[in-house]
C-alpha cells in the first residue's frame, strides 16, 4: 500500500462480512494493512485470518443465514466500533441443481444469506452513515447477476436481486453523501467450490478462475477512489472468459 492509501483509509472502521477465506479474507487483509479498524464477521471465527501485528480487528461469529440474529449482533458491533465507514458485504453460498427440483427450504436458504442478510446489514449500518454524511458500501455480486446459467438458477436470482437492490439502496444513498457500489466478478477460486462436491463439473478449471486476491484488490479499488467518483457497478472476469 502506498502512503497516500494508509492515510486515506487510518482510523477508518470496516466491516467484511464473510471474513474467514477467499475474498473476505484477502479484502480484511488489506484493510488492515492500509490501517483501518476492521470487525472480521465469520460463521467459522476459528478460521478467521491471523491478525497483523499492531492492526485494529476483531473477529465476530455471525451465522448471517440465520436471519433472526443479524440486525441485533451487527448492532452490537458498529456499537462497540463506535461507528462505520466501510461495509463489505460478501458472504454467499451456492446451490447447484436444476430448479424444477429444488426444495423450498434450500431456496430460502440461499436467499436469507444472499439477499436478506444484505439488506438487514444495510439497514444497520446506514443510520450511522447518514449521520456522518458519508460511507462506502461494496455488495459481491456475481456475474450470475448479470446473466443466467442453467443449474445455477437460485444463485442466479439472489444475484439479480442483490443488483437490483444495490442500485436501489444507491440512489437513496447518494444524496446523503454515502456511495453504495457492486462488483460482479467471474468465477474466482475460493472455498465455495469445495463445498459443492461432485455437483461441480469436471470441466471447470479452478486453475483459470480469478484468485480472490484479485478481486480483492478491484474492491481496494472501489473504496479508494477519489471523493466525488463511484463506480456503480464493476464487472470483473478470468481473462479466459465465462465458464
Amino acid at each position: 500500500m502506498t502512503d497516500t492509501v494508509s492515510a486515506k483509509l487510518t482510523g477508518k472502521k470496516a466491516i467484511v462480512t464473510g471474513a474467514s477465506s477467499g475474498i473476505g479474507k484477502e479484502v480484511a487483509l488489506r484493510l488492515l494493512q492500509a490501517g483501518a479498524q476492521v470487525s472480521l464477521v465469520s460463521r467459522h471465527p476459528e478460521h478467521i485470518l491471523s491478525i497483523p501485528p499492531g492492526s485494529h480487528a476483531k473477529g465476530y461469529a455471525i451465522d448471517l443465514g440465520d436471519i433472526s440474529q443479524v440486525a441485533p449482533k451487527m448492532q452490537a458491533i458498529v456499537t462497540e466500533m463506535g461507528g462505520v465507514d466501510i461495509l463489505i458485504n460478501n458472504a454467499g453460498m451456492a446451490y447447484i441443481g436444476e430448479l424444477i427440483d429444488m426444495p423450498l427450504t434450500e431456496w430460502q436458504k440461499l436467499f436469507d444469506l444472499n439477499l436478506t442478510s444484505v439488506f438487514q446489514c444495510l439497514q444497520t449500518v446506514l443510520p450511522t452513515m447518514r449521520s456522518q454524511k458519508s460511507g462506502t458500501i461494496v455488495n459481491v455480486a456475481s456475474i450470475a447477476g448479470k446473466q443466467g446459467f442453467p443449474n445455477w438458477g437460485a444463485y442466479c436470482a439472489s444475484k439479480f436481486a442483490l443488483l437490483g437492490l444495490t442500485q436501489a439502496i444507491a440512489a437513496e444513498e447518494q444524496p446523503h453523501g454515502i456511495k453504495v457500489m457492486s462488483i460482479c466478478p467471474g468465477s474466482v477460486d475460493t472455498p465455495l467450490w469445495d463445498t459443492l462436491g461432485d455437483k461441480v463439473p469436471p470441466s471447470f478449471n479452478r486453475a483459470a478462475m480469478l484468485r480472490p486476491a484479485t478481486v480483492a484488490q478491484s474492491i481496494m479499488t472501489l473504496i479508494n477512489l477519489p471523493a466525488d467518483a463511484m463506480i456503480n457497478e464493476l464487472v470483473l472476469m478470468p481473462n479466459v472468459g465465462t465458464f
